[in-house]
């Protein structure tokens, strides 16, 4: 295997308020590995979730594969998250200090792997990481 194929999402219910990710591995050929979600805590914004979510998968590809393996692939995180995409990919400047903290660790994060691709997708191609983050929300009540 060259390459994963990653949908990430983050959600918070009232922004900020409770805060969840959802996270689905999937090989090249877009068949799922592995599904995750996790609550986060309180007082996260959407865009605090969105970026945990993009760290929570490198995170655990790299539990899963073992480094040795990780530092071969190709990973394509696909989000409908503009503000993470376009900030990852050098677009939009970085103004939030929390965000700026978590860009910092997705940087780092990125060097352990061969390649790390940001791709804006439409929410409709998100519905199984969204379908996450709300179950973990939920869970929460």
């Amino acid at each position: 295997m060259d390459k994963l194929i990653i949908y990430t999402d983050g959600g918070a219910r009232g922004n900020p308020g409770p805060g969840a990710i959802g996270v689905v591995i999937c090989d090249e050929n877009n068949h799922i590995i592995k599904k995750y979600s996790q609550f986060l805590g309180e007082n996260i914004t959407n865009n605090e979730a969105e970026y945990s979510a993009a760290i929570f998968a490198l995170k655990k590809v790299k539990l899963l594969f073992g480094k040795k393996t990780a530092s071969n692939l190709e990973i394509e995180i696909r989000s409908d998250s503009e503000l993470l995409v376009n900030q990852m990919e050098g677009k939009y400047k970085i103004l939030d200090d929390k965000i700026k903290d978590l860009f910092i660790q997705i940087w780092n994060l990125k060097t352990e792997f061969q390649k790390v691709k940001f791709i804006l997708i439409p929410r409709g191609q998100n519905k199984e990481a969204d379908k996450l983050v709300n179950e973990a929300l939920n869970q929460q009540k």
